[in-house]
């Protein structure tokens, strides 16, 4: 069952109130104007963190890509990106999880979304590699368009997400999940890492990295200063964590989302 403690819809839409009700675990939805819920939520408290060496391995087997953030509404919203949207969803947790139009909402209507920003990662070649690519007939974009159905310009994930002058959620990410043109090791977790390695350099006080409810979230949990709402205040023991998410999961395709 969907994990929620509490629901509400807000009209007071200040940093101040937001990352007021942030604090208190509760999370922007996709399903209308102000719509919160209080579950799981994780946090990283970016004045604890600092990256691991793990997180600097996935960053390594990403430096190929590049993060720009870009206000929302989306003036250069394509087709491609919700059908990426979509198609990502799909194949992670099953039909009808994300439609397209649905995402075209969010980046495009700003009377229906609670975002702002939209994370946009995109492959960078080196010299060498756009030498390759010229050789070969296939331009950057040509190749990424019809192999990715990205917006073809050579971007490869995105992420729908929010910031106020604390925070940053990072909400709703989605990418290529095969990439024979531009392969990339753990990009998922290298297009997070990179969300949060941002986030520090900007000086914010936390990042919301979504929700934990079932055992397969336990991948957010490898960075430090990574705290969790356990539906009365923050905690910071991710060994219980993990035990709560195995005994009591939640098996509701929203709770991913």
């Amino acid at each position: 069952m969907y994990l929620s403690w509490n629901n509400k819809t807000i009209t007071d839409f200040s940093d101040k109130n937001i990352t007021s009700l942030y604090c208190e675990g509760y999370l922007f939805t996709r399903e209308g104007r102000g719509k919160m819920y209080q579950t799981r939520s994780l946090r990283i408290d970016l004045n604890k963190f600092e990256p691991s060496s793990e997180n600097k391995r996935v960053l390594r087997k990403n430096e190929a890509v590049e993060l720009g953030i870009s206000p929302l509404p989306y003036t250069n919203y394509h087709w491609s990106i919700g059908k990426l949207g979509k198609d990502f969803y799909e194949t992670k947790f099953g039909l009808k999880t994300f439609s397209a139009n649905k995402i075209k909402e969010l980046l495009t209507d700003e009377n229906k979304s609670n975002f702002n920003k939209l994370f946009i990662y995109t492959v960078i070649l080196n010299e060498a590699e756009r030498s390759e690519e010229s050789l070969s007939g296939h331009g950057l974009g040509q190749r990424s368009f019809a192999n990715a159905q990205d917006d073809s310009q050579g971007h490869v994930g995105y992420c729908i997400a929010l910031e106020t002058n604390d925070l940053i959620h990072y909400c709703y990410p989605f990418y290529q999940i095969s990439n024979i043109q531009f392969p990339i090791s753990n990009i998922g977790l290298g297009m997070m890492t990179k969300a949060v390695m941002r986030a520090k350099e900007s000086g914010k006080k936390y990042i919301y990295l979504g929700s934990a409810q079932r055992p397969t979230d336990t991948y957010k949990l490898q960075f430090e200063g990574l705290e969790w709402f356990d539906g009365k205040k923050w905690q910071s023991d991710l060994e219980e964590l993990k035990k709560t998410i195995r005994l009591n999961p939640s098996t509701s395709v929203k709770s991913v989302l």
